[in-house]
């Protein structure tokens, strides 16, 4: 018997060639979307616009089914972290972070991550799988139809669990359901990848989809990079920062890089490390956005004192830069930016680590 499809993770162009396939019209794709993204309905038999053949034919060939919320944790500031089971028994974590004029929903692309970042959790389990479409969009369905919370996501980030950049097919189909308007309707503005560098899929990226994009930079040369993010040793800062122009000159409008650059005492958050920064940033169109480095277990690092942060910040600005130092949500319950971990399957656990097999 040949395994149904799940079509949670089908974009309007995977489903229009999906139901040509069944002889049906195109326009059964923006009803399949509207049921399940506008509305929340996986239930076939309650698709009353679908006749009732093809809501038949369709049960016995598909499928709508969400991942499952393990778990869910809240911080006293409102920031809400949900364990996510994933058909292999992985789980990986999104984060719901409430503000007054927006929902964002930071959500994972893998299970474990392979790039083994220093400064964070995610990297030192390993790298068990990539997660599928349905998977990845299916955590923005839970958070807009099985969370309480009364209001629509507004924002995704791609900062979970992973490099987005590394799972790339399922990450653009799962974006095209969210900006599609028979779906979410969501921006490109309010869509953001954040990368660590993995060049080759940035130089393509802009072909694909239209979304912003966030750099995980966290050095400014190579020899301190190359030490606290290893990608940087197949794709130098050189040849990341000629991509990112590159990215930029794509459009016709002008665009905006975030570089990201998470601050670790006495490691990269002196004044001559920003001074580098605003050197190397120079010519890039950028905003730049400081974290105060997030502890977890089994690692030394620690957060540089608020004023030292506040020295590194005032010098971009000195040097023109749109600077912010990100105020830190969720870190009572593990939810801030580099404490994800999760729990990855038993087929991993005990093992070294793997790696993935684009790097």
């Amino acid at each position: 018997m040949l395994e149904k499809v799940n079509l949670l993770g089908y974009s309007y162009e995977s489903l229009k060639n999906f139901f040509k396939e069944l002889n049906e019209p195109k326009f059964r794709a923006k009803q399949l979307l509207s049921w399940i993204h506008q509305k929340g309905v996986i239930d076939i038999d309650l698709m009353t616009d679908l006749n009732k053949n093809l809501r038949n034919k369709l049960k016995t060939i598909a499928t709508i089914i969400p991942p499952k919320i393990h778990k869910e944790y809240v911080s006293e500031e409102g920031t809400k972290k949900y364990l996510i089971e994933l058909a292999t028994g992985s789980i990986v974590e999104m984060v719901l972070i409430p503000e007054k004029k927006r929902q964002t929903l930071c959500v994972s692309s893998q299970a474990g991550c392979a790039l083994q970042c220093t400064f964070c959790a995610t990297g030192a389990q390993g790298f068990d799988q990539n997660l599928e479409s349905d998977e990845i969009i299916g955590q923005l369905w839970l958070a807009n139809f099985k969370i309480g919370h009364n209001k629509p996501i507004t924002n995704i980030v791609f900062m979970g669990m992973g490099e987005p950049l590394l799972n790339y097919e399922a990450v653009i189909e799962a974006i095209k359901i969210m900006k599609d308007q028979s779906s979410y309707g969501l921006s490109r503005k309010r869509i953001t990848i954040s990368t660590s560098g993995i060049v080759p899929n940035i130089k393509k990226l802009y072909k694909d989809v239209d979304v912003s994009l966030a750099i995980s930079l966290h050095a400014p040369d190579d020899k301190l990079r190359n030490e606290i993010v290893p990608i940087n040793n197949k794709y130098p800062i050189k040849t990341l920062i000629g991509a990112c122009k590159n990215y930029l000159k794509s459009f016709e409008n002008k665009r905006t890089l975030t570089i990201e650059y998470i601050l670790i005492d006495e490691v990269n958050d002196s004044l001559e490390h920003a001074k580098d920064l605003a050197k190397l940033l120079t010519k890039l169109s950028c905003k730049i956005n400081l974290i105060p480095f997030n502890s977890f277990n089994g690692s030394n690092y620690k957060r540089p004192s608020t004023a030292k942060m506040n020295v590194f910040k005032k010098y971009l600005i000195g040097k023109g830069f749109i600077t912010t130092l990100r105020v830190t949500r969720g870190d009572a319950v593990d939810a801030a930016c580099g404490q994800l971990v999760g729990d990855l399957s038993n087929s991993i656990k005990g093992k070294k680590l793997i790696k993935h097999k684009s790097i």
